[in-house]
């Protein structure tokens, strides 16, 4: 189990607003944090990395202490077992891609891992480039790939994806799902894309203004969120789930989430990060797939 409990005032363009937050999890769940910009989710995660100093906090990473405010005891950045992926994504210019990732590899450890994560992460033909040569999405695959080489117990993603179109950030997503299933990793990640949580998330904290105001699976969390009656909206298909002898498909749209029924037939033809149009027709909606 993983316990963080942290208070930190921060200073925002809106003036002083306080973080406070109690949180457990499991080792091995991903979860995502959600909330407005300035609620306080990446200060969470650089507290948890010891990259910055709370008033008042207490960590403790299965039977280990990280930070006792109380017993003045804060536990070194670099002895913490920590990946960390920025949104800049933060490589060394002038190395290439395998010897970003061997600059990242600890003392004595086996150098096996490197070409492990080249293959896990398709890396192969671009291992001696230099980061100057590659595209926004082959840079986070490579952030990604030397967050994961010191096996860290925890993997913080802030906003890892933002930056990407669509279709580099569907790819990017099945990656980070792939790295954290593999490696067994508890990840934490920054996402204000709800779809994106949906795919990837076991837990959901949604953070509004310093304080975690819910938490629990995509579905408890975001069910109250409003349901679009416009004519047409465009979206991406998030769950599909059967109920009884209908399929219930739910569809992210900004965020909003719309909820289509559809047959057993029908359900076949659609499938999680589908781009679809959904349309109202006799108070029913329809869902058509985007080409």
């Amino acid at each position: 189990m993983i316990q963080i409990n942290t208070y930190k005032m921060l200073q925002t363009a809106d003036g002083n607003l306080p973080l406070d937050i109690s949180l457990t999890f499991e080792k091995g769940q991903f979860i995502s944090i959600y909330g407005k910009s300035g609620a306080g989710k990446t200060t969470i995660l650089r507290i948890l990395a010891g990259l910055t100093r709370a008033e008042n906090v207490y960590i403790k990473v299965g039977n280990e202490v990280w930070d006792d405010s109380q017993r003045k005891y804060h536990l070194p950045v670099q002895k913490r077992s920590i990946g960390f992926v920025f949104q800049d994504f933060a490589l060394f210019p002038n190395l290439t891609v395998k010897e970003n990732l061997e600059f990242a590899l600890s003392k004595n450890e086996s150098a096996a891992i490197i070409s492990e994560l080249i293959e896990l992460m398709e890396l192969q033909s671009l291992q001696h480039s230099k980061p100057e040569q590659l595209s926004g999405g082959q840079k986070q695959r490579v952030a990604l790939a030397r967050a994961i080489v010191r096996k860290p117990e925890i993997l913080l993603l802030d906003e890892p994806l933002a930056a990407l179109d669509d279709e580099m950030r569907f790819k990017l997503q099945d990656y980070i799902l792939k790295i954290h299933q593999k490696y067994q990793l508890t990840t934490l990640m920054i996402s204000h894309s709800i779809a994106e949580i949906f795919k990837l998330s076991d837990k959901v904290i949604f953070l509004e203004k310093g304080k975690i105001t819910k938490e629990g699976i995509p579905n408890t969390v975001f069910a109250d969120q409003k349901i679009s009656s416009k004519f047409q909206i465009t979206g991406e298909i998030v769950s599909i789930t059967k109920s009884d002898i209908l399929y219930v498909i739910q569809v992210s749209s900004g965020n909003n989430i719309v909820k289509v029924t559809a047959s057993a037939d029908e359900a076949q033809d659609y499938a999680v990060g589908q781009k679809v149009l959904v349309a109202s027709k006799a108070f029913n909606p329809i869902i058509q797939i985007l080409s």
